[in-house]
C-alpha cells in the first residue's frame, strides 16, 4: 500500500511539473506594458496637426516653442522633407481638439486670454513613471542604443524613476542636465552621497571638476551601483591611469575592486581610504616589527650588536607602491640595509 501511494505521489508530481513547463512556453502578453501603451496613445478622436498649427493661434507658448526649436529635439525637424522625427505632438499626443475652438487671430486670442485646451493632451505629469519613460522610449529605445540597452532592468527604472525626473525638456534649449547642476540633482534622491562628499577627503564633485556620470551609467549598467566599465577598477582607472598596470608584482586585493580600500564618495581619511593606516592594512596583513641597528646615542650604524624594534605608523612609509610595482623589494643582506 505504501509503495502504491509513493508511485501515485511521484506521478502526480511529474504531471504537475510538466504542466508548469508547458505554461512557461505559452506566449503571454505583458499586461503592464500594454496598459502603459494605452495611456500614451492620446485621444482617439483627435488628429495630428503639427507643431506650427498648434502654436499659430496664440503666443502663450512662444518661449517654449523657441527653446524647443533650438534644442536637440527641435534640430531634428526637417521642414523640407516634411518628415519630422519629433515634435510637440510626439510627447503630448494629437492636438486638433486643443485648438479647434480658438479663432485664427492670435492677437485677439491673447487679448481675451484664450488659450488651447490642454485637457485634451496627454496628462504627462500624472502618468506612472513607467508610462512617462515609455513616451521617450518610443523613439529612444532604437535611437539611443547602447545607452538605453539596460534601462528596463536598471536600478532607476525599477525604483520608479522616469526620464522626466532628470530631463526637463521645457527649461531651455539645453535638455540634458549640465555637469555643474548634475550633483545637486542627484543629491535629491541620494542625500547620503551628499553627506559623504562634505567629508575631508572627497572626489571633486563640490569643485565641479567631475560629475556623477563620469563614474555612473545612469541609464543602466551590468555592474553594481550603475558603474561604467567592465569592473570597478576599470571605472576608476579611467581617471587614475597610473594605477591600472599590469604590474609584475600585483597587490591582489586591488586587481578588481578599488573599493576594497577606498570609499568612492568621501572619507575622513586621506586618499578616500575606508580606514586609517595601519588599521586598513591590518585587516588583511599581520603586523610586523622592523629591526633597526642603533648605537648608544640613537644613531643607526652598521654592525650593531643591539637591535631596536620599531613599529611603523604608516605602512606606506615603506610600501609606497601599494597598487603594484615592477621592482622587487630588496632582500635584507645585513644590518644597516634599511634606512629611515
Amino acid at each position: 500500500m505504501r509503495r502504491i501511494f509513493g508511485w501515485v505521489f511521484l506521478l502526480s508530481s511529474v504531471s504537475f511539473f510538466l504542466a508548469a513547463c508547458a505554461n512557461l512556453k505559452e506566449s503571454k502578453p505583458l499586461f503592464p506594458v500594454r496598459e502603459y501603451e494605452r495611456m500614451i496613445v492620446g485621444r482617439l478622436d483627435a488628429e495630428y496637426v503639427g507643431t506650427d498649427n498648434c502654436v499659430a493661434k496664440c503666443h502663450k507658448h512662444d518661449g517654449i516653442t523657441d527653446d524647443f526649436r533650438r534644442s536637440v529635439h527641435g534640430e531634428q525637424i526637417k521642414p523640407e522633407t516634411r518628415l519630422p522625427l519629433v515634435n510637440c505632438e510626439s510627447c503630448h499626443g494629437p492636438g486638433s481638439l486643443a485648438i479647434e475652438n480658438l479663432p485664427d487671430n492670435p492677437e485677439e486670442n491673447d487679448r481675451l486670454n484664450k488659450k488651447c485646451d490642454t485637457t485634451t493632451f496627454l496628462d504627462i505629469m500624472n502618468l506612472p513613471p513607467q508610462a512617462q519613460s515609455l513616451i521617450c522610449l518610443k523613439c529612444h529605445s532604437a535611437a539611443s542604443i547602447p545607452a538605453l540597452a539596460h534601462w528596463n532592468a536598471s536600478a532607476h527604472a525599477l525604483n520608479d524613476v522616469s526620464c522626466f525626473d532628470c530631463h526637463k525638456l521645457h527649461q531651455g534649449p539645453q535638455q540634458k542636465v549640465s555637469h555643474r547642476e548634475m550633483a545637486e540633482m542627484c543629491y535629491g534622491c541620494h542625500p547620503e552621497v551628499k553627506a559623504e562628499n562634505q567629508l575631508f577627503s572627497h572626489h571633486a564633485l563640490l569643485e565641479k571638476k567631475i560629475a556623477c556620470v563620469d563614474c555612473h551609467e545612469v541609464h543602466g549598467s551590468t555592474q553594481e551601483h550603475l558603474l561604467r566599465g567592465i569592473t570597478p577598477k576599470d571605472t576608476c582607472t579611467r581617471c587614475h591611469m597610473e594605477k591600472q598596470g599590469p604590474f609584475v608584482f600585483e597587490h591582489g586585493d586591488v586587481t578588481e575592486n578599488c573599493a576594497n580600500c577606498h570609499t568612492p564618495h568621501g572619507s575622513v581619511n586621506n586618499n578616500l581610504l575606508s580606514a586609517s593606516m595601519p588599521f586598513l592594512c591590518l585587516q588583511c596583513h599581520a603586523g610586523h616589527m622592523i629591526n633597526y641597528p642603533q648605537n648608544s646615542i640613537g644613531e643607526y650604524r652598521t654592525g650593531a650588536t643591539e637591535l631596536k624594534k620599531l613599529f611603523t605608523n604608516r605602512c606606506t612609509d615603506c610600501h609606497s607602491q601599494v597598487h603594484g610595482t615592477d621592482i622587487p623589494a630588496p632582500a635584507l643582506t645585513g644590518p644597516g640595509t634599511l634606512r629611515q
